[in-house]
């Protein structure tokens, strides 16, 4: 009898109303005020609820990109991106297990520089929802000092890549073209064609490459300076 008035009481079936109203208040709001995520609930807005709106997070910064539905929803091109935080895959382009993470160890400047320039495409092109707890902001909703350290990594990433455009800007690149029947040649309106090293660019990508630049004949006794294979010592056209 005490169990079958418990069950017919209305308190009790005011409470489960009370309960599922608080519930789908949290999951779904207008997010009219910023919030704090947790890994789990971010998981709920990937798209898949069609009652839910669709949210990312990229450096911890989470958006809601609704309005792009047909790319973020389910099916869509970049469904990948939603219901969490996968910021290495805008750069390595790795959309499948582990490359769907929020980590950018062992990234380069110029690497950890795009993933903040994507950061702040999301900040103008979508509206900013709130944070996410865990690697970026702490429970607090505060910076944590991986969040700093990667902005310090893109600001001197910047820094190298104008550094780097100001050097090359001195001594001039090579005119180039391609075609499939042809190949490639490359040549100098003024000079004749050298590969460099480009010194700045082991810092910015941890590779080391070289460039075809311009040299007159009075600079040819630089050092440094590697002549085509095949091309002669002061031809203006080399085959590449």
């Amino acid at each position: 009898m005490a169990a079958r008035l418990i069950a017919t009481s209305p308190f009790v079936g005011i409470a489960v109303f009370v309960s599922l109203i608080a519930l789908v208040a949290f999951y779904y709001k207008p997010f009219s005020q910023q919030r704090l995520f947790t890994v789990e609930e971010l998981a709920l807005y990937n798209g898949t609820d069609q009652s839910f709106p669709i949210l990312l997070g990229i450096l911890g910064s989470v958006f809601d990109v609704t309005k792009g539905k047909s790319h973020y929803g389910e099916g869509g091109g970049y469904n990948h991106f939603s219901g969490r935080d996968a910021s290495r895959a805008f750069v390595s382009g790795n959309f499948t297990g582990d490359g769907l993470t929020d980590s950018l160890r062992d990234l380069s400047s110029t690497q950890v520089k795009s993933v903040v320039e994507w950061r702040d495409f999301y900040f103008r092109s979508y509206t900013f929802v709130g944070k996410l707890v865990g690697r970026y902001y702490d429970s607090e909703g505060n910076p944590t000092k991986y969040l700093k350290g990667v902005e310090a990594k893109a600001a001197r990433g910047a820094q190298l890549l104008e550094k780097q455009k100001n050097e090359e800007a001195k001594q001039p690149s090579c005119n180039s073209r391609w075609s499939q029947d042809e190949g490639g040649e490359v040549w100098c309106d003024e000079g004749v064609p050298r590969l460099v090293q480009r010194p700045l660019e082991i810092a910015l990508t941890g590779k080391m490459s070289k460039r075809c630049a311009c040299f007159k004949e009075d600079q040819l006794d630089q050092s440094g300076l590697e002549v085509y294979e095949g091309c002669d010592f002061l031809a203006k056209t080399c085959r590449v």
